[in-house]
């Protein structure tokens, strides 16, 4: 029998005119599509996989990804501070066919849009990593695994056997766990690493510690077989945070760069950078690459937001190493705006996870097609051919409109 679906997009058009722009899902599109299990066709927007996704995750994991350090004032920002900027779009200038691929370190990826590391994603949805991995290696693009991942480095390649994949790295007090994880990377085909550097400490994620925060029975962390790793999911009280204090080592320095470059030959991302002062130790320290970010709001509260801090990273920088950025990337406009001020891609992490808590790889497919048709679009509006078109004079501030 056909299934007959109950309008989920809403549209509203002006009294004058014919603008048309879409509502947000209400309570009502919600529950029927978690009622009759919908497969996609009721979502439009990223934001849509977020109000899908987030309830089926039980309420310690939900609050584990979606919460930020302290009072979420940077986690907030960086949403926010997208939405302070305004796009000046040039008219008369469509072309037929734009695009979006371009290089990450050499690579060729279809679209300026990559998957965060985030941890332990089978708590998410059983495809856990090799489902993200999948969409991405369908999609064209790069997704960077997480050392702290719920699936090991190997079988996230045997699943997903031609994604582009990335190890995000943290760096043990045992230094030899470091190399072996990273031989296993390059073993298993991986093409670059990203090293956090904005960890010294954990910062404080108040829902954590309240929830008495525990990795779900069923799921390990799975690049750690060693009895030495065993207690990781058997913790309480955010007793994550006390055990990887316990063994990452935390009192990384620019010396800790400048051995992983003597140890691999693997091109090296620098994870967490948000000032100019370190982009250029970074550069003379031999970084291939710097992912503008700020954990996702998890670490620093009151740092400022990425797209506020990746101007003057760019300005630096001059082109001689690839400047990425994360933390807020929501709409395609948003990756518009990064890419005009500078950034040659971003990266998201808690969309991947919503599509992930939707309907597992469709899901993640289906937010990566969100962002590359809006992508696409926006581009058209702005009367730029490519990604590579964009230029710094494309994006204002709001105020910039503010002076009349």
């Amino acid at each position: 029998m056909a299934t007959i679906l109950l309008p989920v997009v809403v549209f509203v058009t002006a009294f004058h005119g014919s603008a048309t722009q879409y509502l947000p899902l209400n309570n009502q599109d919600i529950t029927y599509a978690r009622r009759h299990a919908i497969d996609n066709i009721t979502v439009v927007t990223v934001d849509d996989l977020r109000q899908l996704g987030v309830p089926r995750l039980k309420k310690p994991v939900r609050d584990y990804y979606e919460s930020g350090a302290d009072q979420e004032q940077t986690m907030s920002e960086n949403v926010a501070a997208f939405k302070r900027l305004r796009l000046r779009y040039r008219v008369l200038n469509t072309a037929h066919r734009r695009v979006l691929a371009t290089t990450l370190l050499r690579h060729p990826v279809a679209m300026p849009v990559g998957i965060a590391p985030s941890a332990m994603q089978k708590m998410a949805h059983p495809d856990g990593e090799i489902g993200t991995a999948r969409a991405s290696q369908a999609f064209g693009t790069v997704m960077i695994l997480s050392t702290l991942s719920s699936i090991s480095i190997e079988n996230v390649r045997r699943g997903a056997p031609h994604a582009l994949l990335w190890l995000q790295l943290y760096v043990f007090k045992n230094r030899s766990v470091t190399i072996e994880l990273i031989r296993r990377a390059e073993r298993a085909g991986y093409a670059a690493l990203v090293l956090t550097v904005d960890t010294p400490a954990w910062g404080q994620r108040i829902v954590d510690v309240r929830n008495a925060f525990n990795i779900p029975k069923g799921i390990t962390i799975a690049n750690f077989h060693n009895s030495m790793y065993d207690h990781f999911d058997v913790t309480n009280g955010s007793g994550l945070t006390k055990y990887t204090n316990d063994f990452f080592d935390q009192s990384l320095t620019w010396d800790d760069v400048t051995w992983l470059k003597r140890i691999t030959r693997l091109p090296i991302v620098l994870k967490g950078i948000i000032t100019a002062e370190d982009a250029l130790i970074a550069i003379a320290r031999g970084a291939n690459a710097i992912l503008v970010s700020n954990h996702g709001g998890r670490q620093l509260d009151g740092s400022p937001s990425t797209i506020e801090a990746l101007p003057e990273i760019v300005a630096a920088v001059q082109g001689r190493l690839e400047v990425y950025l994360d933390s807020g990337v929501r709409t395609g406009t948003d990756v518009i705006k990064a890419l005009a001020l500078g950034a040659r891609a971003v990266f998201v992490g808690r969309p991947a996870l919503w599509g992930l808590a939707y309907n597992g790889t469709s899901g993640v497919m289906k937010m990566l097609d969100i962002f590359r048709t809006e992508i696409d679009r926006a581009l058209t509006l702005m009367g730029r051919r490519s990604v590579h078109d964009l230029q710094r004079q494309d994006v204002v501030r709001q105020e910039h409109y503010g002076r009349l």
